[in-house]
């Protein structure tokens, strides 16, 4: 464990060296940002519109009780969505789908002797192929988590106005009631710290990929894997921190 916690570390170190050719880079930054963030929109957006509903409507029937104000389904359902759902589950599904991808990725260009070649010409193999998928997933993770609180949000607007659990009317007062401005920062911490996690973690099990094809279809598993397992940790760890 210590060894393979060292050899990540020097790998981290090695991918952000400064850069020999800026332009070059930046493209790769971009290109990342592109596959990271309008490649997950889809999945994310119908997975934050469905746990969204599903949670106004389990909020409103556990507290269907005259004596508690509808109003409160809407409180809850927001809290939840911004500081457990949209984050963590997001991060879940992304590492799946990034994390997986970029495993493989890399994982191939190591069996195929690409990041050999790569290394012979004095590119800095590390800096080329994992810096740019870090910078991204730290710059798109954040904003998929934005969208997806908000998408979540209305999918409460949607089940409510569906189902008549709760009434819209109360769903709204019930978003506005003692709003905390540090569930969203909680939220951003959160979505920046599982981005560099599914990254860093897939990036280092693929770089250090030896065989054939077998080899890398399991770091790509070991990556998912390991990045859920952290993922889940570091969201313990921060919600014990901020809150």
């Amino acid at each position: 464990m210590f060894t393979s916690f060292g050899r990540y570390i020097l790998l981290l170190r090695l991918s952000f060296r400064k850069p020999e050719k800026f332009s070059v880079y930046w493209g790769e930054v971009m290109r990342e940002m592109v596959s990271i963030g309008v490649g997950s929109l889809g999945i994310i957006s119908i997975i934050s519109v469905f746990i969204g509903a599903a949670t106004t409507i389990q909020v409103a029937f556990q507290l269907s009780s005259p004596l508690v104000p509808a109003s409160v389904a809407g409180s809850i359902a927001r809290d939840s969505t911004i500081l457990e759902f949209s984050p963590t589950i997001s991060a879940l599904v992304l590492a799946g789908r990034v994390g997986s991808s970029i495993a493989s990725q890399i994982g191939t260009m190591r069996v195929t002797e690409q990041i050999d070649a790569l290394e012979i010409m004095g590119v800095n193999a590390p800096g080329y192929l994992i810096a740019p998928k870090i910078i991204g997933g730290l710059t798109m993770f954040p904003l998929l988590v934005i969208m997806s609180i908000c998408l979540g949000i209305t999918g409460g607007y949607i089940a409510c106005l569906a189902s008549g659990d709760v009434s819209t009317a109360d769903y709204i007062t019930g978003l506005r009631d003692g709003f905390l401005p540090l569930t969203i920062q909680v939220a951003i911490v959160k979505s920046i710290a599982f981005g560099f996690i599914i990254t860093s973690i897939c990036a280092y099990q693929g770089f250090y990929t030896s065989g054939g094809a077998l080899e890398v279809g399991q770091s790509a598993t070991k990556g998912v894997v390991y990045s859920c397992v952290m993922v889940l940790f570091a969201d313990l760890v921060i919600t014990r921190l901020m809150l």
